[in-house]
């Protein structure tokens, strides 16, 4: 896995599942791209 992954909530309402599933959901698009970089 590599790549840079970020979520930023500054001052927007949001509960922790929503938060939650962003990052999983930002995670899983990483877990597999295709090739290896090493």
């Amino acid at each position: 896995m590599c790549g840079i992954f970020g979520c930023v909530n500054h001052l927007v309402e949001t509960d922790r599942r929503q938060v939650i599933e962003i990052l999983v959901n930002g995670l899983q698009r990483l877990e597999y791209r295709g090739y290896d970089s090493a």
